[in-house]
């Protein structure tokens, strides 16, 4: 890592991408540079909806919340941004985007070292610049790649991201929700995703709920509000054991994965949140490569629609255009309630 030699204990700020799952994976960066310099603070740049995941993150001291418009540049909001910067002593910014925006609010705020990779000619915004991103196959490479030094060699694995909950809270939570009495075990799905096919069909987790409730689970469904439809499809079918978590507040579903056994999700944000926390997780693929965009953490299981074994090793080479003809709905309920059995059966037997 670059660190300004007249300021080495000057606290650190990440300019994450702004999806959840890239939050998460951006822990792993997180636990990098504490592994470097344990007492050097790092904070992190958030939106309001992923700011709570910081929270439980090991390492880091702050959310700096900051929530940018999209399609243009803002420059209230990013004038605003930089003066809180400026006040917390930054001495290097990581900023992961290649976007030029990403970048201005770090600059306005005088932070001496402005990592980042060239991109939208951002030269004088970054004064730390790198090349070679493309050539860095997976994003915790991109990542990872500016907390080290320049050109130094990857390492053969990544520190884990890390969600920890702690166990009051947790139980403060059930209560509030009136969930301290639900009967076990619990599984939770989240049916949100971003990009046509990467949802599982909302009828195919609608018979996997009924199939999981007639077992004697209870079945949490978790998400956004784009998510509520789908949540009242499932309870209609599988009946009272179901209950809706969607809402607007991360924090709920957090919390849901925190207390769930096993937790089966499509390729989303939340599959990384679950993942992190050590919930066993089954997830669904379709037109993404699992070899790039999996959690770096161990899942359950990673379920894809039926090919050859030839798709799925060029996706390693080209990523998701390999497999971007592929829909989740070529993943039959059969084959994820079999895994969520499988899941909840180790789950059980490692108590």
């Amino acid at each position: 890592m670059t660190i300004d030699p007249a300021h080495p204990d000057r606290p650190v700020l990440i300019v994450p991408f702004v999806w959840i799952g890239d939050f998460v994976r951006v822990h792993s960066v997180v636990r990098l540079l504490k592994a470097e310099a344990p007492d050097r603070p790092v904070d992190m740049v958030s939106s309001t909806l992923c700011s709570p995941l910081a929270d439980y993150m090991p390492g880091v001291r702050q959310a700096v919340i900051s929530d940018q418009p999209r399609k243009r540049l803002g420059w209230a909001i990013q004038r605003d941004l930089a003066a809180r910067l400026r006040r917390n002593g930054y001495g290097q910014a990581l900023i992961m985007s290649r976007k030029w925006k990403a970048a201005l609010a770090p600059a306005m705020a005088g932070i001496p070292i402005r990592s980042g990779f060239a991109g939208e000619a951002r030269f004088g915004l970054i004064n730390d610049m790198r090349w070679g991103e493309l050539k860095l196959p997976r994003m915790i490479d991109q990542m990872g790649a500016l907390a080290l030094p320049r050109d130094a060699k990857l390492p053969a694995e990544w520190p884990l991201p890390e969600l920890k909950v702690g166990a009051d809270e947790l139980a403060r939570w059930k209560d509030v929700h009136d969930l301290a009495g639900e009967p076990c075990p619990i599984v939770t799905l989240s049916p949100g995703a971003v990009g046509a096919g990467k949802a599982w069909p909302p009828e195919y987790y609608a018979a996997l709920a009924k199939a999981l409730a007639d077992d004697g689970a209870s079945v949490w469904v978790l998400g956004g509000p784009a998510e509520t439809d789908t949540a009242r499809l499932i309870a209609d079918t599988a009946g009272l054991r179901v209950r809706d978590l969607t809402g607007t507040d991360l924090r709920n579903a957090v919390l849901a994965l925190a207390a769930a056994d096993v937790s089966v999700t499509n390729d989303s944000g939340l599959m990384h949140v679950s993942a992190a926390l050590g919930t066993p997780t089954v997830a669904i693929f379709g037109p993404t490569s699992p070899w790039h965009w999996k959690p770096l953490n161990p899942v359950a299981a990673i379920l894809e629609p039926p090919g050859d074994e030839e798709t799925r090793q060029k996706a390693r080479l080209v990523g998701n255009d390999a497999v971007a003809h592929r829909s989740t709905a070529g993943v039959s309920v059969d084959s994820v309630l079999q895994a969520a059995r499988k899941a909840l059966s180790d789950a059980k037997s490692k108590r």
